[in-house]
């Protein structure tokens, strides 16, 4: 509902992510581009909570060093730029994402959670009007 509750940036969000095809996997501090509905910006993995079954969704490691090719992980994930994302249980089509790097959709997920807020980073000013 846009009234109650209106499209905003986030900050980070919690994601659900199976590793389809990267040649030496991943951990925190991996920095790809996410693609969620027609955005196409730069995320970080800041933690990997735990590796998990693909199939049954069982927990398998605690704070693994990285996911490699045909894993699944929930990981905390943070925008480089604002991004207007949601849960995928609130509202299905900005709560899918694919995680792509070296020409190719190396990832999939589903966003489980979102921290709403504005992000620290990024660029600060603008362009500069010139003065008369």
């Amino acid at each position: 509902d846009s009234r109650r509750d209106p499209a905003s940036g986030v900050s980070s969000f919690t994601a659900q992510v199976i590793v389809l095809n990267h040649p030496n996997g991943f951990g925190a501090g991996y920095t790809p581009v996410l693609d969620c509905h027609t955005a196409h910006i730069a995320c970080r993995f800041t933690a990997i909570q735990y590796r998990m079954d693909k199939r049954s969704g069982k927990k398998l490691e605690d704070n693994p060093s990285k996911v490699k090719s045909g894993e699944a992980c929930i990981a905390d994930l943070a925008p480089s730029k604002p991004m207007c994302v949601e849960a995928y249980s609130e509202y299905a089509p900005l709560g899918r994402f694919a995680v792509r790097d070296m020409r190719q959709t190396v990832a999939v997920g589903v966003i489980k959670s979102v921290e709403k807020g504005e992000i620290s980073g990024g660029k600060k000013g603008g362009a500069k009007k010139k003065k008369k």
